[in-house]
């Protein structure tokens, strides 16, 4: 059992997730660094569109009593998931993106004379909203739910993590270090905030959680 590899989720995966790694005969742990709740929100200025860059923003405003309201109102989004979550609910999605730097420079280029409303977290990055600043583009930020940092010590050292937020990053590193470990990151903000503690860093070729543990597996089926 000396050479089993043992990798770290900072996240807890779906059974189906999780068998991957074991069906390579690796040691898998994992546990939740972040915690996200929804907030309650009060939404009355309607705008041409509703932007949302996370799959937690989506939950949140289904949730939300004026869901019907919204619903007619066509979306912006990042990511396949966000975007099949949306559809699944009845939204209708105008374009979707991988990144936010992508949603923001297609909003600043082609619509620019329309309105927002952006649904987001406490922990969101500033680029959205800066871009839409720049461009003179009229936007409410509505904040629709809380991502929770919850680090805790790593007792027994992996060979690999799997990181799949900027927040799971600095949740981890507030109570471990990163020496040798190879991190897998979800995205390139993820790989960023990495950045300035290892080197040691592969990033998935699409953002989803099932490409984050492909990238691992080859990784060290290659090894």
């Amino acid at each position: 059992m000396e050479n089993v590899v043992r990798i770290m989720s900072t996240k807890k995966l779906l059974p189906n997730q999780k068998q991957y790694l074991l069906n390579a005969n690796f040691s898998v742990i994992e546990s939740d660094f972040i915690k996200v709740s929804t907030k309650e929100f009060i939404f009355n200025n309607k705008k041409e569109y509703l932007i949302f860059t996370s799959q937690n923003a989506v939950e949140s405003v289904l949730q939300n009593q004026k869901l019907d309201e919204l619903k007619p109102i066509k979306s912006f989004c990042v990511g396949e998931k966000t975007k099949a979550l949306l559809q699944i609910n009845g939204f209708e999605v105008v374009f979707q993106s991988e990144y936010v730097a992508e949603l923001a420079s297609v909003i600043c280029n082609q619509y620019q004379k329309n309105s927002f409303t952006f649904f987001s977290g406490n922990l969101r990055r500033a680029i959205l909203p800066e871009a839409m600043q720049l461009a003179k583009i009229e936007y409410e930020e509505i904040e629709v739910y809380e991502t929770i940092l919850t680090p805790q010590p790593v007792n027994s050292p992996p060979q690999g993590i799997l990181f799949f937020s900027p927040s799971a990053v600095e949740s981890y590193l507030m109570k471990n270090v990163i020496s040798n470990e190879i991190c897998f990151c979800i995205g390139k903000s993820t790989a960023e905030t990495l950045a300035k503690s290892t080197q040691n860093i592969i990033i998935a070729h699409q953002p989803t959680v099932e490409n984050v543990i492909i990238q691992c597996l080859n990784y060290y089926s290659s090894k």
